[in-house]
């Protein structure tokens, strides 16, 4: 008989509580009627000796023990004990005892703060970020735009798009105060005189709402307008600081330029104004909660790592789909495409955390050189036209609805090559990827709206069963699902229930809505949060964005080249039979999400 167990982990009879602490793995979690967050509240379990406590009376302390002194409001102690600043918010629920970054005095402009990003995305991220309690109490949010609009105008814009958009509730008090930060200045992207009235809007705020002369600019608009906007910023004094420890940010919106070229010469633009370390080039998945698992489902467990590499995994699937049209997007989307718009950063980016090794720490220099070495030892396939498919979707039936296809959308030329679908094989130039295809693949007008990747492994080396058992039985994958239904599924073999041996697929699932108390937010709250914090990881740099065009630019000129018309696609399906040709010329299929 082995030893004793310790009087922690015996069992405990039924109906009473265990002596001294509970172990973690055993504490119960319980949640306040309106606990704003996953905290998690444990309550202990105390041995019961004599008689019971009365109702309402107090528990008496240990002998020896002081009153817990009252934690001080407003400051946390940092973990090497030098004390850390947390301002005090009105917003916050005081019952909410985490401690999250909040960010301090600053203020956001918005340029193109009348199209569908703004709408749609950004006021209702600055909304829910207050809503959260992670904006200061002074927090500023002025919009610049071709507009006559008077204060009042822009004031009833937001409030639109907030309760159209906004992911948590809409809350009286948090509006009042959010809504007196307001301000709108009208003017053209060549108009001196209206950036001069920016930059006095921004100094009246500073004395108004005490945003402490710290600014984000969003370049919410068309990347040709970023290099006059960044001069503007220049000239007008916005882009600079007026005390050292003040600071001036701008965010870039994606595309980072239309092709390399065009792209180096962005980034010399902004740079020239800007300190690399203010640029902050946004790609919105960086900012999804499954995309940024993938880096702690990698490192933070020793399940995976020992199979991630080429002596276990197959292949690799990047999908982004969307059951969705071009949406009244024709001016933006033709002559940019499925390849620019979606390959060149999203699915690159997935490619990269995918593929990387794992970097010395989370710090933003560490996990971008990681991944701008992965993306230096991308090859392209020799043949482009077997492992590279674009096509366009036709007029039919999409979810039991006629619409239209492509060419019929209003606003795109008659004649017009430009993708809806793109597909790609890419190879990657490292040890632990040789032989491994990594197939990417986006489009619109698809079967679901689905984003995920799919890590597909080998078929194991001998099965000792009758070939009848596993007729059923395909590839082990781990499936990373980025949205919707945000999580995890492992796929393997099991035995069917029964008196003969029959294997077939079964699934485990991971969901981020059944594991976590807190909705998961929307990717452009963290990513502005981030910006105001100047918290980089989350943002590529300008090696990032030219390596990606190197990749991109050789397909696009090829297709321009050769390609001729795009193959022609069926609403509602998977997109053109060239892209299934391409896998089947490997001997693989496309996942059906």
């Amino acid at each position: 008989m082995g030893p004793a167990l310790p009087a922690l982990h015996r069992p405990v009879p039924q109906g009473r509580a265990g002596a001294g602490r509970v172990p973690a793995d055993h504490r119960r979690a319980r949640r306040g009627p309106r606990d704003p967050g996953p905290a998690v509240h444990l309550r202990a379990a105390h041995r019961r000796t004599g008689r019971r406590r009365r109702p309402g009376a107090r528990r008496p302390r240990p002998p020896g023990a002081a009153a817990a002194p009252d934690r001080p409001q407003g400051r946390h102690r940092h973990p090497e004990g030098h004390p850390e600043v947390s301002y005090q918010n009105p917003l916050r629920d005081k019952r909410d005892k985490r401690l999250p970054r909040i960010a301090g005095p600053s203020g956001l402009v918005i340029f193109g703060v009348t199209g569908d990003l703004a709408r749609k995305k950004l006021m209702p991220a600055v909304y829910d970020l207050a809503n959260r309690g992670l904006l200061p109490p002074g927090f500023s949010l002025v919009g610049f735009a071709r507009r006559d609009w008077a204060a009042q105008d822009f004031d009833k814009i937001v409030h639109d798009a907030v309760k159209q958009h906004a992911r948590t509730p809409f809350r009286e008090a948090t509006w009042r105060q959010l809504a007196q930060g307001f301000r709108f200045v009208p003017g053209d992207f060549s108009d001196d005189d209206a950036f001069d009235r920016l930059a006095d809007t921004v100094r009246e705020l500073d004395q108004q709402q005490g945003t402490g002369g710290n600014y984000a600019f969003y370049l919410s608009i068309p990347p040709s307008f970023f290099d006059i906007v960044s001069k503007q910023l220049d000239r007008s004094g916005l882009a600079h600081p007026d005390e050292p420890d003040q600071w001036r940010r701008v965010i870039i919106e994606k595309p980072f330029g239309h092709d390399l070229e065009s792209a180096r010469q962005l980034n010399a633009t902004v740079e020239s104004i800007f300190p690399p370390d203010s640029i902050f080039r946004i790609d919105h998945y960086l900012g999804k909660e499954t995309v940024q698992n993938i880096l702690a489902l990698r490192f933070a467990n020793q399940l995976f790592e020992p199979i991630w590499n080429a002596h276990y995994v197959d292949h690799v699937q990047i999908t982004m789909a969307e059951d969705i049209g071009i949406e009244g997007r024709a001016g933006y989307y033709d002559g940019i495409g499925a390849a620019r718009d979606v390959i060149q950063n999203h699915l690159l980016q997935l490619l990269a955390l995918v593929a990387m090794e794992e970097p010395v720490s989370f710090n933003a220099s560490d996990l971008r050189a990681e991944k701008e070495k992965i993306l230096s030892a991308v090859r392209l396939p020799e043949d482009l036209s077997e492992y590279t498919a674009r096509g366009q979707y036709a007029a039919g039936w999409a979810g039991g609805l006629k619409v239209n296809g492509f060419l019929d959308e209003d606003g795109i030329p008659e004649g017009s090559t430009t993708e809806t679908y793109a597909a790609v094989r890419l190879d990657i130039d490292t040890r632990r990827w040789a032989g491994v295809p990594f197939y990417l693949r986006t489009g619109k007008r698809l079967g679901r709206r689905v984003t995920e990747v799919a890590i597909v492994f080998k078929r194991a080396p001998h099965l000792p069963f009758e070939s009848t058992a596993t007729e059923e039985l395909g590839q082990n994958a781990l499936v990373i699902r980025v949205q919707p239904d945000e999580g995890t599924t492992i796929r393997f073999g099991s035995k069917v229930p029964g008196t003969a041996m029959e294997v077939r697929d079964v699934t485990m699932d991971f969901g981020y809505g059944g594991s976590f108390t807190e909705e998961s937010p929307e990717a452009y709250e963290r990513l502005i949060l981030d910006v105001l914090l100047g918290d980089p990881p989350l943002f590529p740099r300008h090696e990032e964005v030219e390596l990606s065009w190197q990749i991109l630019d050789p397909i696009e000129e090829y297709w321009a080249a050769n390609g001729g018309r795009p193959e022609r696609y069926a609403p509602g399906g998977w997109g053109p039979a060239s892209s299934d040709q391409m896998l089947a010329r490997d001997g693989r299929a496309w996942r059906r999400p």
